[in-house]
């Protein structure tokens, strides 16, 4: 399967960053808000096109959910990408709503796919123990968990969860997709101000998988569970009840890392693999890949 444009058209590559409180996530729906819908729009408006451009995205993310580095894509002709690469960052401001916002747009290489060229997302989870509460400059963005945290602890369970794992414990199962990952960061860290802060990095994650890793380790965190639990519940592959999946909002998405432009075709091929664990009798590429192939990738919704 080829990722390249048509002929006679341009890759456009678009980063952004999004408040996620008032948008219904990234995927458009009907009849609610949601930040493609917006995106495409504005794109519609300002390069006077007939119907919104078809936009390819990094990661899906859930209602509720920010963003600081997404990336999504969409061909163009070429013409028109002539006519408007100058000034389409500046318009696109001017159309976009406040909680939106386009901060490059740049002619991407032909091979480059916002999905399947990824190879790792890393988001980052803020919680905060204050007894007082969360400050209000800060409350759409950290979560208030209302038990003192151990950090130490939260981070030995991290430890057990890192590496090539099936997360179906930890995920919302799909249709046709795997839950195979691979979890390359987990730690947390207390900021001066006294807000944890979770590094969450894998190649990709499943739905609701980001969220209920957090979940899991603040019951550690808040001495309900010992630091060896997240990694029993991983080992028995289902989901357990006493692991939530936490609120929305504590969460962002902070960057999506890409191979050099050389790999890019490979990358695209390989993301497009099923993967297996070793050894579990696949018929794909065991250990390469985050989804089967003809199957919707869950590159990023968390």
């Amino acid at each position: 399967m080829s990722d390249a444009p048509e002929p006679g058209f341009v890759r456009v590559r678009l980063d952004l960053s999004y408040d996620g409180k008032d948008f219904s996530g990234w995927a458009v729906q009907h009849g609610r808000r949601t930040v493609q819908g917006e995106l495409a729009e504005a794109l519609r408006v300002v390069l006077r096109l007939g119907a919104p451009v078809e936009l390819t995205v990094a990661g899906r993310t859930d209602a509720g959910v920010h963003a600081r580095g997404q990336v999504a894509h969409c061909d163009l002709p070429a013409e028109l990408w002539a006519d408007h690469r100058e000034r389409l960052l500046r318009r696109l401001a001017g159309r976009l709503p406040w909680d939106v916002r386009v901060h490059r747009v740049s002619e991407a290489p032909t091979d480059f796919n916002a999905r399947f060229s990824a190879i790792w997302r890393r988001y980052a989870y803020r919680v905060s123990d204050h007894p007082g509460g969360v400050d209000p400059l800060q409350r759409g963005h950290v979560l208030w968990h209302n038990w003192p945290l151990d950090e130490d602890a939260m981070n030995a369970a991290a430890q057990r969860l890192l590496g090539e794992h099936d997360f179906a414990a930890y995920c919302k199962k799909r249709e046709g997709a795997t839950t195979i990952r691979t979890l390359q960061e987990l730690h947390w860290v207390r900021r001066p101000d006294g807000v944890l802060e979770a590094t969450v990095k894998a190649d990709a994650f499943c739905h609701n998988m980001v969220r209920s890793l957090v979940g899991a380790m603040l019951f550690v965190g808040d001495g309900h569970r010992p630091p060896t639990w997240p990694g029993e519940v991983l080992a028995a592959g289902v989901r357990d009840s006493a692991v939530h999946v936490v609120r929305p909002h504590g969460l962002t998405l902070e960057q999506v890392g890409y191979p050099a432009d050389a790999h890019l075709g490979a990358r695209n091929r390989e993301a497009r693999n099923r993967r297996t664990l070793p050894g579990a009798g696949d018929t794909g590429a065991a250990g390469t890949g985050v989804a089967g192939t003809g199957s919707a990738l869950d590159a990023g919704c968390c």
